[in-house]
């Protein structure tokens, strides 16, 4: 399996894009998705080869017609790779690779490769470290040359030893061990710190969202925090925490004048490796454990519907579905005029219930009063004022 990502020895490397319509909803026939998260990860797109079939080909997954159509097409451009748009199974890997003669690589792995990339905490790259490790075990049919029987040790007579391709398992399952191990311990300090917040009584609001949907730049906006924000997907991983102070515009006579703790969590997209998920429990339960959810939407996409459903089903899958939500539609300044809304603050429906919905833009700051005296009214709404607090520096 070749590496997908660039090196100061190595240039980006030139790719087939290759996505297959199965009849799914969501299915992305410029395959646009698939192409940032390549440049995302350093590599180039050259071509894109999109088909239809009702069911994967066991062997090639695209079928051997379609697949000698690749190669040929990567022959004319150079490529030197191919990027699958779904996910391969070791079996149609191995297959695809022999078939081209050249890396073949998947999604997921691309994902993969893109957390490897952007994780900065120890926490974080423990977590992709974990995922790596529990993709690659189901790799070791690949088209490795010394995964033939090795011979018996010095001193054994007759009888073959153990296989290249056992060993390798034994080590990885041991990295996986102690990987999971160390995790443990950052999810008892985790835990340790949501206690604590428990004690003081801090109401916890936790950024969810699909990935590039403007998170961290909107959490920056709220805190004057300086995490990293740039617009490519994945651009931040690592969990960032931040007191938010909120106050009425009276005052807080009648209303909230408090700190509220503020997190970053990492970004949600389709198809999200399940093994990232359960890698990255430890992070996203800070979404799970928080009060209320600022769910943050591209307003400016127009596929924001699908992205809606897709960061919804994974808040099931972390146990985060039954946290109350308010929807955040951020980019209005990437709107045509007649698509801006009338109003800063209505209703919006998720998941047959009504929520509130506030409409901005965290780049220039229009909305971001409205959010702020909308929070106000929640966090008021969810528990007596306390006694006004002490700005909190952030």
């Amino acid at each position: 399996m070749a590496p997908l990502t660039a090196t100061p020895d190595r240039p980006a490397a030139s790719t087939i894009l290759v996505g297959v319509d199965l009849g799914l909803p969501h299915f992305d026939a410029e395959l646009e998705e698939l192409g940032q998260l390549a440049q995302s990860a350093g590599m180039e797109p050259v071509a894109r080869v999109t088909c239809k079939r009702k069911a994967p080909d066991a062997a090639l997954f695209v079928g051997s017609g379609k697949a000698d159509q690749i190669k040929q097409l990567a022959e004319e451009t150079g490529a030197s790779e191919i990027l699958f748009d779904q996910s391969l199974s070791p079996a149609q890997q191995r297959n695809l690779e022999r078939h081209m003669g050249l890396p073949v690589n998947d999604r997921t792995l691309l994902i993969l490769e893109i957390f490897a990339q952007r994780a900065r905490s120890h926490e974080g790259k423990l977590q992709v470290e974990l995922a790596r490790l529990q993709y690659l075990s189901t790799r070791l049919v690949r088209r490795w040359s010394h995964l033939e029987r090795q011979t018996g040790g010095a001193g054994v007579r007759g009888g073959p030893g153990e296989k290249q391709i056992e060993l390798d398992r034994r080590m990885i399952d041991d990295s996986i061990k102690r990987t999971r191990e160390r995790l443990v311990k950052v999810k008892k300090q985790r835990a340790t710190q949501r206690r604590q917040r428990e004690r003081r009584d801090t109401f916890t609001i936790s950024l969810v969202g699909y990935t590039n949907a403007g998170k961290s730049t909107l959490f920056n906006a709220l805190v004057k925090a300086r995490a990293y924000a740039a617009n490519q997907l994945f651009a931040t991983l690592d969990t960032t925490t931040r007191q938010l102070y909120l106050q009425d515009e009276q005052g807080t006579s009648g209303g909230v004048g408090r700190s509220v703790s503020l997190s970053d969590t990492v970004g949600f997209i389709r198809d999200l490796p399940h093994g990232l998920i359960d890698a990255f429990q430890a992070t996203l339960q800070e979404a799970a454990d928080a009060d209320l959810l600022l769910h943050v939407v591209d307003a400016a996409n127009p596929h924001f519907p699908e992205q809606i459903e897709e960061v919804q089903r994974v808040l099931h899958e972390i146990g985060a579905a039954d946290v109350p939500q308010l929807v955040v539609f951020n980019k209005i300044d990437a709107l045509e005029p007649a698509q801006r809304p009338l109003q800063p603050v209505d209703r919006f429906e998720v998941e047959g219930v009504q929520v509130p919905r506030v409409f901005l833009s965290s780049r220039t700051g229009e909305g971001l009063a409205a959010l702020r005296q909308e929070l106000v009214r929640i966090v008021a709404a969810a528990q007596p004022p306390a006694e006004a607090a002490q700005p909190t520096s952030s």
